[in-house]
């Protein structure tokens, strides 16, 4: 069964949610700055949320030096900064809500046993295996969901043969990040996704959370990702270099012609953002997964 997504009817609420595990690089910009601008045309909210679910990831001081880039760059946020560290109540509430439904199990399988397999081949679909003791998954059918993404197009994709049953929370007891994602989009109102294309298989595992949770569906819009000539993804991961606050209207012109909007040169930051503000157009963000710089 093809299920259709009925769009959101709310006002636009836009997010940038980054994770702190270093510094923000050109590559995150990128995607603050498309969710932001997006955001500001359609005269909504652009909020930031930190997500910071996994410890043994997080640096210290890293939050704290996103926000601090955000605001040297006049990416002035519309809300609290919400911190996801903060909030696994919330996550247990729609975990225990799923666990009613009979629509999660417990898994015992390692990475090592699954032998690098893309999809779960469902080891521990009928093990009864109690959830406090195990990772929980969510249990997927083989039905088809749909969406059209603001730069990617049509997308279709297959629960059963391309997503498979996909893990909410680890066996160490950390949620996952699609159950928080899921979860936190809800409670903030969130109509609108814009981030980077290396999420884009993220969202139909999102999407099936939201239709077994009964939650709206908000748009989605994956931004092309910034990439090495090798073509590698720009990441903290990849030691990406930091940006240099030092440098913030060299940084957004940089991302805003990236994004296929040159702007002519300015004098100051609030004038970039002027020019940015009266100049974007969605239809002229490239429409291709990733781009190469320099």
């Amino acid at each position: 069964m093809v299920q259709q997504i009925t769009p959101p009817t709310q006002d636009y609420i836009g997010r940038f949610a980054p994770s702190p595990t270093g510094p923000l690089h050109f590559g995150s910009l990128v995607a603050a700055v498309g969710s932001f601008l997006e955001a500001k045309i359609h005269h909504g909210e652009w909020l930031v949320r930190i997500e910071d679910l996994d410890p043994p990831r997080t640096i210290p001081g890293a939050s704290d030096k996103i926000l601090k880039a955000l605001e040297r760059h006049q990416l002035h946020w519309d809300r609290s900064v919400l911190y996801q560290s903060q909030r696994s109540h919330h996550y247990q509430h729609a975990l225990e809500q799923l666990h009613q439904q009979g629509v999660v199990f417990g898994c015992h399988c390692s990475r090592s046993s699954l032998h690098g397999k893309r999809v779960y081949p469902g080891y521990c679909h009928h093990a009864d295996h109690p959830l406090q003791q195990h990772a929980v998954r969510l249990r997927t059918s083989p039905q088809q969901v749909t969406f059209k993404d603001l730069w990617q197009g049509d997308q279709l994709w297959d629960l059963g043969t391309e997503i498979g049953d996909f893990i909410i929370r680890r066996a160490d007891g950390l949620y996952a990040y699609q159950l928080a994602v899921v979860v936190d989009d809800k409670l903030q109102g969130v109509t609108d996704v814009v981030r980077g294309c290396d999420l884009l298989d993220s969202t139909p595992r999102q999407i099936a959370l939201q239709q077994q949770l009964h939650y709206p569906t908000p748009r989605y819009g994956h931004l092309p990702i910034a990439v090495t000539v090798e073509g590698q993804k720009l990441s903290k991961q990849n030691q990406a270099a930091p940006l240099n606050l030092d440098t913030p209207i060299a940084n957004l012109t940089q991302a805003l012609t990236f994004l296929g909007h040159p702007p002519p040169a300015v004098g100051s930051i609030e004038a970039l953002w002027q020019w940015a503000q009266t100049r974007w157009q969605s239809g002229q963000v490239p429409q291709q997964a990733s781009i190469p710089v320099k």
